[in-house]
């Protein structure tokens, strides 16, 4: 009886493993779960023809990005299969903006086509924005914890990393002026 406990005891030690939270994205999992739901245009044969393939296509892809993909994940930071980073994201202005994720930062659409890039530099540990082939730094982690913001007319502003820290950056942006939002 000992004998059984123990290898219960085991397999259920190593399953623990498998279910710890960097377990990765699941991307071709997910890319196959979403075409299987827009197959068609009639979401009941995408139901029907989903039962079918889940067990066999829906396996494997768990399988491989399991084993392989989500390894892949963990040592290099990216999902291979995982690709497509652009997110829809609304802006105040009530506009939708796409917006991707580069190796070095963030690409923003704009609806009428405009760019922006945000960029972030190891070497500095900064952050700037590109628009129009014009890149402004716009703000860096200084070794201290601080951050050096630059502001709007060029000049530089040291404040610490936390709320008040971002206040003053706001205030110095607009001056002594506050303004209403309605």
């Amino acid at each position: 009886m000992k004998k059984v406990s123990i290898k219960v005891a085991a397999v259920l030690m190593a399953g623990t493993f498998l279910c710890s939270s960097c377990i990765g994205s699941f991307g071709l999992l997910n890319k196959y779960a979403k075409w299987q739901a827009n197959m068609t245009s009639n979401k009941y044969v995408n139901g029907i023809v989903g039962l079918f393939l889940m067990g066999p296509v829906g396996g494997i892809c768990f399988t491989v990005d399991l084993l392989l993909l989500n390894t892949i994940e963990f040592w290099s930071g990216d999902n291979p299969v995982a690709s497509n980073n652009t997110q829809k994201v609304l802006g105040e202005d009530g506009r939708y903006y796409a917006v991707t994720k580069t190796k070095t930062g963030y690409e923003i659409k704009a609806p009428n086509g405009e760019v922006t890039y945000f960029i972030h530099d190891e070497k500095t540990d900064s952050w700037s924005m590109m628009q129009n082939g014009i890149t402004k730094e716009i703000f860096r982690f200084n070794a201290d914890g601080t951050i050096q913001a630059t502001l709007q007319d060029g000049q530089t502003i040291t404040v610490t990393n936390d709320e008040a820290g971002l206040q003053q950056v706001r205030q110095a942006m607009v001056g002594d002026k506050f303004y209403a939002l309605r």
